[in-house]
C-alpha cells in the first residue's frame, strides 16, 4: 500500500463503525486525501484548515473523532487539543505528526489524545488507528451503559406478591423476543425499572438502553430528541445531532409516557415500528433503526384512540406485549423488601452504618396508601436515611403525611360531632378534621392534667409529634 500524502490513495471498505470525523490539516492535499479516505470508509466528514477553524467546526459538527495535525498556523495541535479537553463532551483525538517528532506525540498522548500517527503513513495504517480508537470509545460507552443498568438505582426488587410475579414472568418471556412491549401502570409504579429489566434479560443486553420521557418536551423539541436533526433544520440547530433512536442503535429505546406524543410524531414513530427506518428532522437521508422499543404510559390508550388523540394503528403496533404493573397499595407483601432495598442503597450512598426501623415507623409505612407508589416510597426512605440522628429510623424521621396517620388504638369518638342532617350546617372537610384533632388532643390533655408525655402515651403517639400538633393546631392549654 502506498503512503498517504505521496501517491494516489487506493480505496477499500472496512468493518469500521461509521462516525462523524473532523480532519484538521493546513496542507490542502493531505487534508483532501485523508477526508476522502474517511468518506470511503463510510464516515461523515468535515474538514478544517487550521486550529481556529477546527474549534468552530467542533462546535457545529460535534465530531466523535478529530484527526488533528500537530503543526499548524494560528493555533498548533497542542492548543487545539487543550481546548477540546476542556469542552463538555470532548471527542477522541488522533494527532498527526511529522516523522521524528515522537516525543511531541507522546506529550499529546499525555494531554489526552487517544493515539498518534506519523507522516508519511500508509492507508491501512490510518484505517487501523481510526478503527482501534473508535472501537475503544464504543467499548467505553457500552461499559458506561452497563454500569448504569446494573446500578442499585435501577435494580428491580422482585418482591413476593402474585401480581408482580405474573408481571415478571410475562416480562421474561417477552424479553427473549424482539417484540415491542407496552408497560401500563400508575405514575411511580416502576415502569422504567421494568423496562430496564426487559432490556437486561434480552439478547440486546450489552447494547445501549436509552430512555426518553415524552411528557417533558414540547412537540418540535421532542421530535428532535427522538429522531435527531440536521444542521439548520430549525432556529438554533447550529450543528447536526443524533436522536435517541440513533443513540439506542442495537439496543433498547424506552419511551416513557408515550401517550403524550403529538399526532405528527406518532406518524413518524409508526414508520419506525413498521419499516425500521426514519429521517432526522430537516434531513433527506433515510436511516435504519435497529432498536427494540419498550413504551410506557399511565393513560388509557384505548380511550385515547376512541377520542382521536392517539393513532389506533400505532396503539396496536405498541401493544404487542402489554404488562400491567400494580400500584404499591395493591401489593403490601412487597413493601418490606422494597424498603430494605432502598434503605441499603441510601445508607451506602450517604456512607452511613446500616439503619433499622422502629416498630411504630414500620406501622405507619404499612398503613400509608402510597399514592406516589414506589417512587414516593424511595423518597420517604431517602429522607429518613438523611435525617435519622441515630441508628434507627423513628416516626419523627418520616414526612408529615405519614405522621398524621398516628392515632390511639381505641380512640374515643364521642368527641367527634355527627354529620349534621341539615346540609347548611356541614363544615368544609379540612376544617372538620382539624377541629376533631383539636378536640381529641384537648381531651387527652385535660385527662392528664396538661402533661404532654402522658397525653402522648394515652393517644398512642410520640411526645415530640404531639407537641408539634399542639403548636400547629393552636390547642389551648387546659
Amino acid at each position: 500500500m502506498r503512503s498517504l500524502g505521496l501517491c494516489p490513495i487506493l480505496y477499500y471498505r472496512s468493518v469500521m463503525t461509521a462516525a462523524r470525523v473532523l480532519v484538521v490539516d493546513d496542507d490542502p492535499a493531505i487534508r483532501k486525501i485523508i477526508a476522502d479516505r474517511m468518506r470511503a470508509q463510510g464516515h461523515e466528514v468535515e474538514v478544517a484548515v487550521d486550529g481556529e477553524a477546527a474549534l468552530e467546526a467542533v462546535a457545529e459538527f460535534d465530531p466523535e473523532l478529530v484527526l488533528l495535525d500537530m503543526k499548524m498556523p494560528k493555533m498548533d495541535g497542542f492548543e487545539v487539543l487543550e481546548a477540546l479537553r476542556r469542552s463538555e463532551s470532548p471527542p477522541q483525538v488522533v494527532m498527526i505528526t511529522a516523522h521524528g517528532n515522537i516525543e511531541r506525540a507522546v506529550r499529546a498522548i499525555q494531554m489526552g489524545a487517544a493515539d498518534f500517527i506519523a507522516k508519511p503513513f500508509e492507508a491501512a495504517q490510518l484505517d487501523h488507528v481510526v478503527s482501534r480508537v473508535l472501537e475503544a470509545a464504543g467499548l467505553r460507552q457500552r461499559l458506561q451503559h452497563l454500569q448504569t443498568q446494573l446500578s442499585d438505582r435501577h435494580t428491580l426488587v422482585r418482591g413476593a406478591s402474585k401480581a408482580m410475579k405474573e408481571a415478571l414472568g410475562l416480562a421474561g418471556r417477552a424479553a427473549a423476543s424482539n417484540a415491542t412491549v407496552l408497560l401500563l401502570g400508575e405514575s411511580g409504579s416502576g415502569k422504567e425499572v421494568m423496562a430496564r429489566h426487559v432490556h437486561q434479560q434480552s439478547p440486546r443486553a450489552n447494547e445501549p438502553f436509552i430512555a426518553l420521557n415524552c411528557a417533558t418536551l414540547a412537540g418540535d423539541l421532542l421530535e428532535s430528541e427522538l429522531f435527531g436533526h440536521e444542521k439548520g433544520a430549525f432556529t438554533g440547530a447550529h450543528k447536526s445531532k443524533p436522536g435517541s433512536i440513533e443513540l439506542a442503535e442495537g439496543g433498547t429505546l424506552f419511551l416513557d409516557e408515550v401517550g403524550e406524543l403529538g399526532v405528527g410524531v406518532q406518524a413518524k414513530l409508526l414508520r419506525v415500528l413498521q419499516e425500521r427506518q426514519f429521517q432526522r428532522v430537516g434531513g433527506t437521508k433515510t436511516l435504519d433503526a435497529n432498536i427494540r422499543i419498550v413504551a410506557a404510559t399511565n393513560r388509557d390508550l384505548r380511550k385515547a384512540t376512541a377520542d382521536g388523540s392517539f393513532r389506533e394503528d400505532l396503539y396496536y403496533r405498541l401493544n404487542v406485549v402489554s404488562i400491567r404493573l400494580p400500584p404499591l397499595r395493591d401489593r403490601p407483601e412487597d413493601l418490606q423488601p422494597l424498603v430494605e432495598h432502598a434503605l441499603a442503597r441510601y445508607t451506602a450512598d450517604l456512607g452511613r452504618a446500616p439503619l433499622t426501623i422502629s416498630e411504630e415507623a414500620w406501622r405507619l409505612l404499612r398503613a400509608y396508601p402510597w399514592p406516589g407508589n414506589v417512587r414516593e416510597l424511595n423518597n420517604v426512605i431517602e429522607r429518613a436515611a438523611v435525617l435519622a440522628p441515630d441508628d434507627q429510623i423513628e416516626v419523627d424521621d418520616l414526612p408529615e403525611e405519614l405522621r398524621e396517620l398516628e392515632a390511639p388504638p381505641d380512640r374515643d369518638t364521642s368527641a367527634v360531632r355527627p354529620i349534621p342532617s341539615d346540609p347548611s350546617e356541614i363544615r368544609p372537610y379540612r376544617d372538620a378534621v382539624l377541629e376533631a384533632k383539636r378536640t381529641i388532643i384537648r381531651r387527652a390533655l385535660e385527662e392528664t392534667g396538661g402533661h404532654q408525655t402522658k397525653a402522648a402515651d394515652l393517644l398512642g403517639v410520640r411526645q415530640p409529634y404531639l407537641a408539634r400538633l399542639i403548636k400547629n393546631l393552636g390547642v389551648p392549654k387546659p
